[in-house]
């Protein structure tokens, strides 16, 4: 509109223009007027101007304004921003330490497992090596037990051939002991008619009925003895010596023979060794 005016005047002034020399003693207040409303015209313009000016920079900083408002209404606090900042700056450390933490446990594990293998290596090196040495002692042993047992069994076979040396050596030494006594005691008394005990029994029966016969071991029974035999000496005790020969028509006894009653027999036993020098069956009843 200002502009539309302003062009209006323009107009209006050029073309009053010529006419001015003519007026110009009478309408000098005219163009006077004229100039002054120009002039009112141009500020009115200006400030019409300005306003709008005024109105769009207005309008500019409301917009300005409800956008920063907005911004701020939209963008959070500063109190969230140093909270958030500080949760970040948390999480960052967090991560940090928990790859150092990730990078030490898997150092540690690195050096726990190298220590392992070599504990490991160690153990079994001391292992094998203690069962070798155990298996040295158990061979060493083994060895040495085999070694005695070998030694006991030489021992043992010089000890029994030695012993079967003496036996053998003592059995002929008895046997021609008792070929000595055999030969030192004469059989020949049965000769002799002062010993002839059978026909001195049948006359005289009661004194050859001695009795029951109890034998010195329980569960003993009756054996037929013949001459060489040894028996017990429980046999040629006290309890079982003929004291007085003669009162059975026997001949007489010196030491180390003695007459003995064997059950219903009469044995003449050599008291040294046991041997059984002569023997008469069924002489008491």
């Amino acid at each position: 509109m200002a502009y539309k005016l302003l062009g209006g005047l323009l107009a209006a002034a050029t073309v009053l223009t010529p006419l001015v020399p003519t007026y110009a003693a009478s309408d000098t207040g005219i163009s006077a007027q004229i100039s002054n409303r120009i002039a009112l015209t141009q500020r009115d313009d200006r400030r019409g101007q300005r306003g709008d000016r005024s109105e769009r920079s207005t309008q500019r900083g409301e917009r300005s304004r409800g956008e920063a408002r907005q911004q701020a209404a939209q963008a959070p606090p500063a109190e969230a921003r140093r909270e958030r900042r500080s949760d970040r700056r948390e999480d960052r450390q967090d991560t940090r330490r928990e790859r150092r933490g990730d990078q030490r446990s898997a150092t540690q594990t690195r050096v726990t497992t190298n220590d392992y293998r070599r504990g490991d290596r160690q153990d079994r090196g001391q292992d094998y090596r203690q069962d070798r040495r155990e298996d040295t002692r158990t061979t060493t042993r083994d060895r040495s037990g085999a070694n005695a047992v070998n030694r006991y069994r030489d021992q043992r076979r010089t000890a029994d051939r030695r012993d079967a040396r003496r036996y053998d050596d003592r059995r002929d030494a008895r046997r021609t002991e008792s070929r000595r006594d055999q030969r030192n005691w004469s059989r020949d008394w049965r000769r002799d008619h002062r010993y002839d005990y059978r026909t001195y029994r049948n006359n005289h029966r009661s004194t050859y009925r001695l009795g029951r016969y109890y034998a010195p071991y329980r569960d003993y029974r009756y054996r037929r003895l013949n001459i060489g035999f040894s028996i017990g000496s429980l046999f040629f005790g006290s309890r079982y010596t003929i004291n007085d020969p003669w009162q059975y028509r026997l001949p007489p006894a010196h030491y180390p023979y003695r007459w003995v009653r064997y059950y219903d027999d009469a044995l003449l036993v050599d008291t040294r060794r046991g041997r059984v020098v002569d023997v008469i069956y069924g002489v008491f009843w």
